[in-house]
C-alpha cells in the first residue's frame, strides 16, 4: 500500500504564492518610487502637484508620525527587528489561513509594506517618505507606498474581522 507524502511545497505553500507575489509587487513598487525620489530630490525638496498634494523628500528615522525619530539611533535597529519579526509572523499567518482571501490580502499588503520600510532602514538608516497631503495650511505626515500598503492592509484586517463577526451571528 503506497502512502502519499506531503511535499514541503504542498497545498498551503501553493496558496502562499499569490500572496507573496502581491507582497513582492508592493515591495518593488515601493522601492522603485523611493529610488526615483532619492535620485531626483534632495532632502526637503518639494514639488507642488495640486492644491492639496506635493511630492517631497523626507527622511523618517522613527516609526509612524516620526515616533522616536529624535532618539540617538537605536530605534533604527529596534524598528528593523520589529519589521523582520512581523514579516515572519505574517508568513506564518498566511500559511495558517490559506482560504481566507481578504485576510490574506491584508497580510500581503502589510508584509510588502513592512519589508519595504525594513529595506530602507537597512540601506539608509531611515525611511524615505515623499507623499505630502495638506489642507488649509495643515500637513499630514509625509508617507510612502509601503506606509499606504500597511494602512490598506490594516483597514482590510478590520473589515475582515467585522465580516467574520457578522457571519458568526
Amino acid at each position: 500500500m503506497a502512502t502519499k507524502s506531503k511535499s514541503t511545497f504542498g497545498k498551503s505553500s501553493a496558496s502562499l504564492i499569490p500572496w507573496l507575489g502581491l507582497a513582492l509587487i508592493i515591495l518593488i513598487a515601493d522601492q522603485f518610487t523611493k529610488v526615483l525620489i532619492t535620485g531626483y530630490y534632495h532632502l526637503g525638496d518639494s514639488t507642488y502637484v495640486t492644491s492639496f498634494f506635493n511630492i517631497v523628500r523626507a527622511h523618517n528615522t522613527g516609526a509612524a508620525f516620526s515616533f522616536l525619530a529624535g532618539e540617538t539611533g537605536w530605534q533604527r535597529w529596534f524598528f528593523t527587528g520589529i519589521g523582520v519579526v512581523a514579516a515572519l509572523f505574517i508568513i506564518y499567518m498566511l500559511r495558517s489561513h490559506p482560504g481566507q482571501k481578504l485576510f490574506s490580502f491584508a497580510m500581503a499588503c502589510i508584509l510588502g509594506g513592512a519589508i519595504g520600510n525594513v529595506v530602507d532602514r537597512l540601506l539608509h538608516g531611515y525611511v524615505v517618505d515623499f507623499l505630502d497631503f495638506h489642507w488649509r495650511g495643515m500637513h499630514f505626515a509625509a508617507f510612502n507606498l509601503a506606509d499606504a500598503a500597511i494602512t490598506i492592509g490594516a483597514i482590510s484586517l478590520i473589515l475582515d474581522e467585522l465580516l467574520r463577526v457578522r457571519r458568526g451571528k
